[in-house]
């Protein structure tokens, strides 16, 4: 972690990037890929006026991680986590951690008061929902049969200050 420097501009070979992370980690089906990819589109078109900030993590040229985070604009201080992706051959080297740590500061120094986080209830996300338990989230609702059959739809949510 220690040569891992962490940005917030997005620039034009963040696409690939993205799409390599997120289809690399063999949990996201394609238009789920897609959609990570039109939201740093929506950020490089729209600049600062997007909804959606990131952070990245990069090694020398080479991103690592990322998160995708915003306000949710139909509350007044709930915040979104809508991405968070860490290259497979780096996974459990702390980037996801630090990603997670950096957007609660970034949203809370934006007014957030807490973070949402959706993910799947498939048992292959079960490394991520124990993630989220393990950096102080709760989970705070479970939509059976949400995304498919048997595919339960996962809301966790972080107090990040007072409501």
């Amino acid at each position: 972690m220690n040569d891992v420097r962490i940005r917030s501009e997005v620039i034009e070979r963040d696409r690939q990037r993205v799409r390599e992370m997120t289809a690399a980690t063999g949990m996201f089906h394609p238009p789920e890929v897609d959609v990570a990819v039109e939201l740093v589109d929506d950020r490089l078109a729209k600049g600062a006026a997007s909804d959606y900030l990131f952070l990245f993590a990069d090694a020398d040229l080479t991103t690592l991680g990322y998160a995708c985070y915003g306000r949710d604009a139909m509350t007044e201080s709930s915040w979104e986590l809508y991405w968070i992706a860490v290259d497979p051959q780096t996974q459990g080297s702390g980037i996801g951690r630090r990603l997670l740590e950096l957007v609660e500061r970034d949203a809370r120094a934006r007014g957030a008061t807490q973070l949402f986080v959706e993910t799947a209830g498939r048992p292959i996300y079960q490394p991520t929902r124990a993630f989220y338990l393990a950096t102080g989230y709760t989970l705070v609702a479970e939509l059976p049969d949400y995304y498919a059959p048997g595919d339960s739809k996962c809301v966790f949510a972080k107090r990040l200050g007072p409501p």
